[in-house]
């Protein structure tokens, strides 16, 4: 007998829809690697809104239990496939904090832009659609750090770009963001040791044959609404990361 959502119950209902597809995987019932019902699909079947629905395919794709294909939807994963690490929210921002001493934040760009396809793709955006993008250099002691690039959804840049802190480089992007309703209800963050781009280098002031930790993380809120979608280059050897962590 197919399970249902319980109307009457004090769990959240994409809470309970995310353990039922979670035990449909774990049980078989769901392949690894067949494709899940659409977002419409299950939207008739358990009587939820797509919001609710879209917040329960984050959980699943942020717990390793799901992973999105672009253009081709989202398919069933095991945790035990991965072989990664689950990096704890705001692991950068407990490095080089706003205010620190020696710290300094540098806009460099900030505009409406046509997004690059993995920008798209990420923030789930239709595809005439803009992204204001806020590219930011972040320095230690005078030496060059970090290079930065953020993009938001056009309704969300609005917010970012109203903010005189954030557009000087004097304030917090992340505290403007929550003042905003922008709170942060999950992320992914891909991490990789690669060679920068020359325009990442430039930025960075070093050679474009040197390696560099890229970041690339994505940010949804409890309704599953994806707001931010960031590439941070970071240079270690100024800015030894100190990350918590925890094996899938």
């Amino acid at each position: 007998m197919a399970q249902t959502i319980e109307r009457d119950s004090p769990v959240a209902y994409y809470e309970q829809l995310f353990v039922i597809l979670r035990d449909q995987i774990l049980s078989g019932d769901i392949p690894a690697d067949e494709r899940l019902p659409s977002e419409m699909e299950l939207c008739r079947e358990y009587g939820l809104s797509r919001a609710t629905v879209r917040q329960t395919m984050s959980k699943l794709e942020s717990e390793g239990f799901a992973r999105r294909v672009a253009r081709r939807g989202v398919f069933a994963s095991s945790p035990e496939q991965s072989t990664g690490w689950t990096v704890e929210e705001g692991f950068l921002e407990s490095q080089v904090r706003q205010g620190q001493t020696g710290v300094t934040t540098q806009v460099v760009d900030a505009r409406l832009a046509a997004p690059a396809q993995h920008v798209a793709e990420a923030l789930e955006l239709a595809d005439d659609a803009q992204v204001f993008a806020l590219q930011r250099v972040r320095s230690l002691d005078g030496k060059v750090a970090m290079f930065s690039t953020n993009w938001f959804p056009k309704s969300v840049g609005e917010t970012v770009s109203a903010d005189a802190g954030v557009m000087d480089g004097s304030g917090s992007l992340n505290e403007t963001l929550r003042r905003a309703g922008f709170v942060s209800n999950g992320a992914k963050r891909v991490i990789r040791a690669m060679r920068p781009t020359e325009a990442v280098a430039a930025h960075l002031q070093i050679d474009a044959d040197q390696p560099v930790l890229r970041v690339r993380s994505l940010s949804w809120d409890a309704r599953g609404t994806r707001f931010d979608y960031y590439e941070t280059w970071v240079l270690t050897d100024i800015i030894p990361l100190e990350v918590s962590v925890s094996a899938n």
